[in-house]
C-alpha cells in the first residue's frame, strides 16, 4: 500500500518516502515513526504508544522520541510551531496533521504485456512505473519544449494497470479531456491530456510478439 500527503508518497512495501518522485532519506526509526502516524491518521498516538511501536519491550528515555520526531520533521520540511504534517498534542503525544490519500495496490499488468506512453505530434515518451514528472526544465521525465509549460508542470503516476495525473501548481493548468484538474485524477488508455498549451494522449501500447522464425522456403 502507498499513502500520499502533500507532495510526498510513502510506499509501505518498499519502505521508501519520495517527494516529487525524488527519494527522501529517512533513518529507520524516522520511517517507523512516519508509518505509525500515517497509518493512525487522524487518530493521535500517545507517547507510550509510539515508544512501544519504535522500541518494543525496551525502556527508553522520552527524549529519544523527541529526537526521532525532530528527524522526521526535518525530512518533511515541517515546523513544530506551524506543522503541516506532524502535530504535537501537548501532554499526550503526536498526530499526523495532513490529509492522507491511501492507494490500495491493484494487480499490476505484467511488464512484458506492454507499457504506458504519452504521445503528441512531436513527443513520444515512455512512462515508467511510479511517478513521471512532466515539465519544461530538465531533469524531468517528460520534457516539453514550450514556454506555456511550467518547469515542473504535472506528474503522471503509473501503478501497473492504473494511472493518475496531478497538477504541480502550474501557471497554465493541467487538463483531462477538456476539464482542468485541481486534484489527483485517475486516467485511462486514450485519455486526452493538456499541459498548458501542449496537447497529448495517454496510451497503453501492447508489446508485439517476437518475430516468428520461418523454415526454409520450398
Amino acid at each position: 500500500m502507498r499513502a500520499r500527503f502533500g507532495e510526498f508518497i510513502v510506499d509501505f512495501d518498499t519502505r521508501q518516502l519520495t517527494r516529487d518522485a525524488q527519494p527522501v532519506h529517512l533513518t529507520p526509526k524516522a520511517y517507523q515513526l512516519l508509518a505509525l502516524l500515517v497509518e493512525a491518521q487522524p487518530k493521535a498516538l500517545s507517547k507510550e504508544e509510539l515508544q512501544q511501536g519504535l522500541w518494543p519491550s525496551t525502556f527508553v528515555e522520552e527524549a529519544n522520541l523527541s529526537v526521532i520526531v525532530a528527524e522526521l520533521r526535518a525530512a518533511l520540511g515541517d515546523a513544530a510551531r506551524h506543522p503541516r504534517y506532524v502535530r504535537t498534542v501537548h501532554g499526550f503525544g503526536y498526530a499526523f496533521e495532513a490529509e492522507v490519500i491511501r492507494d490500495v495496490g491493484r494487480p499490476a499488468r505484467q511488464a512484458s504485456l506492454g507499457s504506458w506512453w504519452l504521445h503528441s505530434e512531436t513527443v513520444h515518451a515512455k512512462l515508467h512505473e511510479g511517478e513521471n514528472v512532466v515539465g519544461r526544465e530538465l531533469p524531468v521525465d517528460v520534457w516539453l519544449d514550450s514556454g506555456g509549460v511550467s518547469r515542473r508542470h504535472a506528474r503522471v503516476e503509473i501503478d501497473g494497470a492504473s494511472a493518475w495525473v496531478e497538477d504541480l501548481g502550474s501557471k497554465n493548468g493541467t487538463w483531462v479531456n477538456g476539464y482542468r484538474v485541481t486534484a489527483r485524477t485517475e486516467v485511462t488508455d486514450g485519455t486526452e491530456l493538456r499541459f498548458g498549451p501542449v496537447l497529448m494522449w495517454l496510451r497503453w501500447a501492447i508489446t508485439a510478439a517476437s518475430t516468428e522464425t520461418l523454415g526454409p522456403m520450398v
